[in-house]
């Protein structure tokens, strides 16, 4: 009798879940900016060095890191939880510098995570693919969209920027242990 009730409660658990991490599928209207833009686009038509930075399945923290030739920061500029369910809006910059070199949204669901790795995460110290390889955790990234953005005055404020051009960037989703357990999105500055 206790086995349907718990695929009951897991099943709404999940559907929970759901409702939280993928608003960032396409917009998350919640932590998005409203006085910015953005179109989905096919992935051929973002231009390098964009293109070979987003169309790939690998964490964006490796990727900007060859690309830079150097490790990066995470800088968290706002973030919440509720329960088990965590999201914040962040910047990855150049070790030791303040050169912003990514923008980005996430909304976790902490439940799919060991104990060790939801520390780690909620500490922000350090960026999320950063911890996701230093704890192991098997994982599997899935990019849903490419996009081209156009940055109103809040994006362009937090990613440094002094004047408006076009962005590109990439939403997704982290399998955890084969659970969708992470919703992102990755926005780059310019090269």
């Amino acid at each position: 009798m206790s086995k349907p009730q718990n695929s009951a409660l897991s099943t709404e658990n999940s559907a929970l879940s759901t409702q939280y991490l993928f608003p960032l599928v396409t917009i998350d209207s919640v932590l998005w900016p409203a006085d910015s833009t953005a179109a989905m686009i096919p992935a051929w038509q973002i231009p390098d060095p964009y293109r070979k930075l987003l169309a790939h399945t690998d964490h964006m923290t490796v990727v900007v890191e060859e690309f830079y030739k150097s490790p990066v920061d995470v800088g968290v500029l706002e973030s919440g939880r509720e329960g088990d369910h965590y999201h914040r809006r962040i910047v990855l910059t150049l070790q030791g510098t303040d050169r912003i070199v990514q923008y980005g949204l996430v909304r976790i669901d902490l439940g799919c995570l060991p104990e060790p790795v939801r520390d780690a995460i909620v500490a922000e110290k350090t960026p999320l693919g950063r911890v996701l390889i230093d704890h192991n955790v098997l994982r599997r990234v899935e990019p849903t969209a490419f996009l081209k953005v156009q940055p109103g005055p809040t994006l362009l404020k937090h990613m440094g920027l002094q004047e408006s051009s076009t962005l590109y960037g990439r939403t997704g989703v982290i399998f955890c242990d084969d659970r969708p357990a992470i919703a992102v999105l990755e926005l780059l500055c310019p090269a």
